[in-house]
């Protein structure tokens, strides 16, 4: 049975792969900055996880959950256009709410995803392959514009993502607080405008 101080413990080393990883990408990062930034040994990492690549993997795994909520959360019996942009406004959120899960994420898949191939050609695909039929089915009910699926969803993920991935840049541009200001409005906007039947 897991102690409190186990659980405690697992949690921070975690939380500091999290923090390592998303700065650095999985090779960039070592178990010692992991260490170091946990507070913990290195003997006390290797304790809860036999490898840096079981904490990646723990972190991914973790990630896919959270990742994958928005675009089941899509209703196929709901209203098309309400649905899309309840989905993007989730995934808007998501880069708010997550920005270190989303870096992590994206310095993967910029690796060529060699540890989420199977999740990505799996559960990713398997749910995006049935929100693409779901879509085509408004499309050919004429609730919903006639746009390519699998472009919509993808578009999704880089109008929301990039908020998260590419945040210094942003700032950096914009020189303000929240890189966010005024994004949800013109992405309703935009998916308002393409979406219409």
């Amino acid at each position: 049975m897991t102690t409190r101080i186990q659980r405690r413990n697992r949690e921070r080393i975690l939380e500091a792969a999290l923090e390592v990883f998303s700065a650095n990408g999985f090779r960039g990062s070592t178990l010692d900055q992991i260490a170091e930034v946990s507070g913990l040994s290195k003997p006390n990492l290797l304790y809860y996880f036999d490898s840096k690549d079981a904490m990646h993997r723990a972190l991914m795994d973790h990630l896919l959950d959270i990742w994958l909520a928005p675009l089941r959360a899509i209703a196929p019996k709901g209203d098309p256009h309400d649905e899309i942009m309840g989905y993007m406004r989730r995934k808007l959120q998501m880069s708010r709410d997550y920005p270190r899960e989303s870096r992590l994420f994206a310095n993967e898949v910029l690796q060529g995803a060699p540890r989420l191939t199977d999740a990505i050609a799996g559960a990713l695909k398997a749910l995006v392959e049935d929100r693409v039929a779901v879509i085509r089915a408004w499309i050919d009910d004429g609730r919903l514009a006639a746009v390519d699926p699998y472009h919509l969803i993808f578009s999704i993920w880089a109008l929301t993502q990039h908020y998260a991935d590419f945040d210094a840049q942003i700032r950096l541009i914009r020189g303000d607080n929240d890189p966010m200001d005024g994004a949800e409005a013109f992405l309703e906007t935009l998916f308002d405008r393409l979406l219409a039947p």
